[in-house]
């Protein structure tokens, strides 16, 4: 993706590649738990399957606590300073889990883990929102959200095969070092505003900063926090959010689990099986962002794609383990479906809000998402175990996400913001 001509490429080939990075540096060091689990770590601690399923989860329970207020600092104050910080504390605890053997302590560390990534995602789309344009930011949000599935597919991949060249511990140790070197190369390369950025040269800033305070002019305040807290958009958005975040945290935490048990295969393939989805999710996401961009609307592709996701979860239990390479083809296309809507998905929140609760809005919706993570996280890990099969796990992941798809339609406001935005697109 490369930005409209006239408002210049500089900040597309400086913050977006940033962006990326640090969004993938946070899902690596929340998700390879999964392979962790996968690799011996529930074997060599002795954890039942409702003790690894809620270490797995208690990440949640501090992404969840801590997401408004972190958001709001990020909106009110730095951006850039916040996710230094954040970025060594993350490194410093993902690289402790490598250390640990006590699931008393593991909660612990994964739930400040999950309170020191809080206001990540929900930072870097205000830090967006302060870059680009309405009709760049579908694009914008996709690149940076890209850093999830794509994290997720070499995650899978490496470290089943890192887990076999050494250990499920030394896997958390290396992969958690990377973030800490990262902190100080994002508080190089950042500024807060482009006003702030010396880098950015004269022309593509006036360009957009003039077509920023345009938007801005056009936004309509409310009146309080609270207002917007209980505005329908919010209510309806964090309930969609919650439970669309149930299908895609299930599958990110417990596939290679799922797929390990079902092929029969040595965590190394498994992982690497496992990645196959979440190549096709990136694919979709930038093919999907581009397509939102051009038309100039959000909904349809964010619902059409929840529901495609849903059909190929539930189809995929209707074949059953017994014929596990044709139910893992559905899972892949139902992987890919449910991450295809994340760059018009977070653009249309952004937009149907009013600009200067934008953070907040995001905030309140994320950390719904994140309630809906932990829910998956430990419902699915708890049904496989105690039904002895993914059939009851995939009629849940395959329900939430129907269900999200169909409370979609119902938010008000992407033809009447976007109407006005000029139908152009990156090229």
């Amino acid at each position: 993706m490369t930005p409209p001509v006239e408002l210049g490429r500089q900040r597309w080939l400086r913050l977006l590649p940033v962006a990326f990075v640090t969004y993938s540096l946070a899902y690596l060091d929340r998700s390879n738990f999964s392979i962790g689990v996968a690799g011996g770590m529930k074997h060599d601690l002795a954890l039942s399957g409702a003790m690894s399923s809620l270490i797995g989860a208690s990440f949640f329970l501090g992404y969840t606590a801590f997401q408004i207020p972190g958001t709001l600092y990020a909106e009110r104050r730095s951006v850039r300073g916040l996710i230094f910080w954040c970025t060594l504390a993350w490194g410093l605890l993902a690289a402790a889990q490598g250390l640990l053997s006590n699931p008393a302590l593991f909660i612990a560390v994964r739930f400040l883990l999950g309170a020191v990534e809080a206001a990540v995602l929900p930072a870097m789309v205000v830090f967006l929102a302060r870059w680009f344009t309405k009709r760049e930011r579908g694009s914008a949000n996709a690149i940076l959200i890209l850093g999830n599935p794509i994290t997720v597919m070499w995650l899978n991949a490496v470290s089943g095969y890192l887990i076999e060249l050494t250990s499920w511990r030394e896997m958390f140790i290396i992969e958690g070092v990377p973030a800490l070197v990262w902190a100080f190369v994002f508080r190089a390369l950042v500024s807060d505003r482009p006003a702030e950025a010396k880098w950015l040269n004269e022309a593509e800033k006036s360009a957009v900063l003039a077509e920023l305070d345009a938007e801005r002019a056009q936004a309509t305040p409310a009146k309080t926090f609270a207002a917007a807290f209980r505005s329908r958009p919010v209510v309806l958005l964090s309930l969609q959010y919650l439970l669309w975040s149930i299908g895609v945290y299930g599958l990110v935490f417990w596939l290679p689990s799922i797929v390990s048990a079902g092929s029969g295969r040595g965590i190394g393939m498994s992982g690497l099986l496992s990645a196959i989805p979440f190549g096709v999710a990136a694919l979709l996401m930038v093919v999907n962002s581009r397509m939102s961009d051009r038309a100039g609307t959000r909904s349809r592709y964010v619902w059409t794609w929840l529901l495609l996701g849903g059909v190929g979860f539930f189809l995929s239990y209707v074949l059953g383990p017994g014929n596990f390479w044709w139910a893992f083809v559905l899972l892949v296309v139902a992987g890919g479906a449910m991450y295809a809507p994340y760059g018009p998905y977070f653009a249309h929140v952004t937009e149907i809000l009013p600009k200067n609760f934008a953070g907040a809005g995001v905030a309140c919706v994320n950390t719904a998402g994140s309630v809906g993570g932990f829910v998956g996280t430990y419902l699915v890990g708890w049904l496989n175990d105690a039904t002895g099969s993914t059939a009851a796990s995939f009629v849940m992941m395959a329900s939430t996400l129907v269900l999200a798809a169909l409370v979609i339609p119902l938010v008000r406001g992407d033809a009447a913001q976007l109407r006005s935005v000029p139908r152009e697109t990156p090229a």
